[in-house]
């Protein structure tokens, strides 16, 4: 499709006449995961090597990866209802895990595409504290959701589920899949739990990588310093702050009596080992990073086979060609690197998040896009390419020239991040800032520990050191602290936390 045809496309559709065909507009199927780092989904070639990822590879080399999709606030809740609104927390009121509830009244991106005749279904996480609106049938795991047994509210109905959470969410998708209006075109948001903290794996990848020993990242032993006291006292360390059932030594209580056994066979040797070597300092540290990194990637190998199930429903019903297919993730994470697990810094780990995209019409097969997209760009990029008007009050812009293979010359070189939640669970300081290619410049606030931070990737990559206040930078600190005044006045940020936006 050329441009002058693919205008044609855009202004035919964007009538949106009930009496045309869903042929002739695309569906579009959002595979969400929850906390999936980049660094393991191969198509990236993170030099750890850590799991192949064929299928999500698949998308990658049918259509477009992303090299700098950045979220707006690494978490959970927050991350989702950015991506529903196109907007950041302090537009859509959702600014952390703790207290936050979404509120379903406001515009979302499902519900302009149902007003415009689509079909609009979600299956697997919400994680919201609310009931999904603007949605034509939809079926959530009930709050954070289980790894095995899930419980899910269908329609509002709650119902008991026996399997793996991955795989039922999956089924569920394709159940609900076949029984869509096929009059419509539609929108299926796939939203799974995985890889979610405590990284439970289905049981028939438990011995999946046998006693690989994984590569350690080079920060695992980082020390913090020359950087402030938020790096230092935050509780998210693999040293000091993992617990026993992150490492599996205490069993998941929703197994059922056939899938206890087969979770004991694995681990009771495993965990009368540790105990009878009872591994300290940094043997311990290696320990644990050894035992989480093996579960996560379990985790990753069941959400590869779970796209690969669906790439399949759209090949053998004919629906792959009209079909937008999405991957990403709410956000990054962090895999040892800085000592760390979990996510919420903007720190590149967390910061970014894995995106690809397949559209067999409009994208290049193979290509990638390094230019800085974002989660607050997925609400618009589904509108314009349904041919649906974007609202003005959206702060996103559709990725749809970028994926025509464009490089608009006003498009974003700079970029706020900004997160709240403290201190539970993990006392990790609010803080914002401006990322671009190469610097992030970071205000830590609200805690007694006020400070600014400025990382240069390009001079450390690992940002390991911040180089606030240092004379070769005075002139980078001062464009840096413009622009993020800039970013903060155009995206209409208050200069005074909304009450209860820690969540404290």
């Amino acid at each position: 499709m050329n441009r002058l045809q693919f205008v044609c496309y855009l202004a035919l559709t964007a009538v949106c006449h009930p009496a045309l065909h869903a042929s002739q507009r695309p569906n579009i199927v959002f595979i969400l995961s929850d906390d999936h780092a980049w660094q393991t989904v191969s198509a990236y070639g993170e030099s750890r090597r850590l799991v192949e990822t064929p299928n999500i590879d698949r998308i990658a080399r049918e259509g477009m990866r992303f090299d700098r999709c950045l979220v707006t606030n690494a978490i959970c809740g927050p991350a989702r209802a950015t991506i529903l609104t196109g907007k950041y927390s302090h537009l859509n009121g959702f600014y952390n895990n703790a207290n936050g509830s979404f509120d379903g009244s406001q515009q979302t991106f499902p519900k302009l595409l149902q007003q415009a005749g689509y079909s609009t279904l979600l299956v697997g996480k919400w994680h919201l504290n609310s009931n999904p609106t603007g949605f034509t049938d939809w079926d959530i795991v009930q709050g954070q959701g289980t790894y095995y047994n899930p419980v899910m509210i269908r329609n509002g109905r709650v119902q008991q589920q026996e399997g793996y959470a991955t795989d039922v969410i999956t089924d569920h998708t394709i159940e609900m899949l076949e029984r869509r209006d096929k009059e419509k075109p539609f929108l299926m948001m796939c939203h799974h739990k995985s890889t979610h903290r405590g990284w439970d794996p289905a049981l028939r990848h438990l011995e999946a990588d046998g006693k690989r020993q994984y590569p350690e990242p080079a920060t695992l032993f980082d020390d913090y310093e020359g950087r402030g006291a938020a790096e230092r006292e935050q509780e998210m360390s693999i040293a000091e702050d993992m617990q026993g059932f992150d490492v599996k030594l205490s069993a998941p209580a929703t197994l059922n009596a056939e899938q206890r056994a087969v979770w004991d066979a694995h681990y009771a040797a495993r965990i009368e080992e540790f105990r009878g070597n009872k591994p300290k300092g940094r043997d311990l540290v290696r320990w644990r990073y050894q035992r989480y990194i093996h579960d996560y990637i379990a985790c990753v190998r069941s959400l590869d086979e779970s796209v690969g199930k669906l790439l399949k429903y759209l090949d053998d019903n004919g629906l792959a060609d009209n079909t937008i297919v999405v991957y990403s993730s709410d956000q990054g994470f962090f895999l040892g690197e800085h000592g760390w697990f979990d996510k919420r810094w903007i720190f590149e780990e967390s910061l970014r998040t894995p995106l690809v995209v397949r559209w067999p019409s409009v994208v290049a097969r193979n290509s990638t896009n390094d230019s800085i997209v974002s989660n607050l760009d997925f609400a618009e990029t589904f509108l314009d390419a349904a041919g649906v008007a974007v609202p003005a009050d959206m702060q996103g812009r559709s990725l749809v020239p970028l994926l025509r293979g464009e490089h608009p010359a006003d498009w974003r070189t700079s970029f706020y991040y900004h997160y709240y939640e403290y201190p539970e669970p993990h006392r990790v300081n609010p803080h914002y800032g401006v990322v671009t290619d190469r610097y992030k410049l970071v205000r830590f606030y609200g805690t007694g520990n006020d400070y600014w931070e400025l990382f240069d990737r390009e001079a450390d990559p690992q940002e390991m050191k911040s180089f606030w206040g240092a004379a070769e930078y005075q002139t980078v600190q001062a464009e840096l602290t413009k622009e993020l005044d800039r970013l903060r006045q155009e995206l209409k940020v208050p200069a005074v936390d909304a009450e209860g936006a820690f969540g404290n």
